[in-house]
């Protein structure tokens, strides 16, 4: 346990001194969150359920790029310079190096949602009660596990400049496509229904419900379980393959 902890300690404390992360995590869902709720007229019915909504999604999209993005890059990284080969020749097995992994990048999703959400809140006074703060934050951190596992499937890349390129196109289309940047209801109904089956919608769309005073669906949760599950084992089966060779 205390290694495990200690590993922990030490991916937090990377992923801290990490401007990528810093830019990508942080400052675009701000800037975006304010364009979008105070410069662009996007002539909502409720301005302050607008804003609320928004704020999700800017927090969604946040979380969702630092588990993809960070998380696998910096996996790719240490293939690369020959960590995670140093890594086998210690106590510390692949199943604590990847709950490390994991855990640390939640830590860091705690920090994000907490600075998003006191800026976001701030910016357009957004009024929503405690539980509803509360447990829209306990989904956004949570759910975010089947990008988690995304990004370790992007970690098992080999070359950093192909993990770059990928996760930022799978990053933007999902946000995108996922209804992050704009309400899927706005969209061609073909787009409509392939969102509803995208890990980003239900991803967002669980914290939009509890903002609407609603509790997620489960049909969210388990399709959000479902891809977790099915990144994982890709994630898994690569690696092997890749020993072998």
């Amino acid at each position: 346990m205390s290694m495990l902890a200690m590993q922990c300690k030490s991916e937090i404390i990377r992923i801290l001194r990490n401007r990528y992360y810093v830019f990508w995590s942080l400052c675009m869902p701000l800037i975006f969150y304010y364009i979008f709720t105070n410069v662009v007229n996007t002539n909502p019915s409720n301005q302050g359920e607008w804003n609320a909504h928004y704020l999700m999604s800017m927090t969604s999209f946040s979380v969702m790029g630092s588990a993809i993005m960070t998380l696998g890059i910096r996996m790719v990284q240490e293939r690369t310079t020959g960590w995670s080969v140093y890594i086998r020749t210690t106590p510390l097995s692949d199943t604590v190096y990847f709950i490390a992994q994991m855990v640390g990048q939640t830590v860091i999703h705690c920090f994000s949602v907490l600075v998003i959400f006191i800026v976001g809140g701030l910016v357009n006074h957004i009024e929503l009660s405690l539980t509803q703060w509360l447990f829209s934050g306990l989904w956004i951190i949570f759910a975010s596990i089947p990008f988690l596992g995304l990004g370790t499937l992007i970690g098992s890349m080999k070359r950093v400049e192909t993990a770059s390129g990928i996760s930022n196109v799978i990053y933007m289309v999902l946000a995108v496509c996922g209804g992050m940047w704009m309400p899927v209801e706005i969209m061609p109904k073909v787009m409509q229904s392939v969102a509803h089956w995208l890990p980003s919608f239900n991803y967002g769309n669980g914290a939009w419900n509890i903002v609407q005073g609603h509790a997620p669906e489960w049909k969210s949760l388990f399709i959000l379980m479902g891809y977790f599950v099915v990144f994982m084992l890709l994630s898994k089966y690569i690696r092997r393959n890749q020993e072998v060779v």
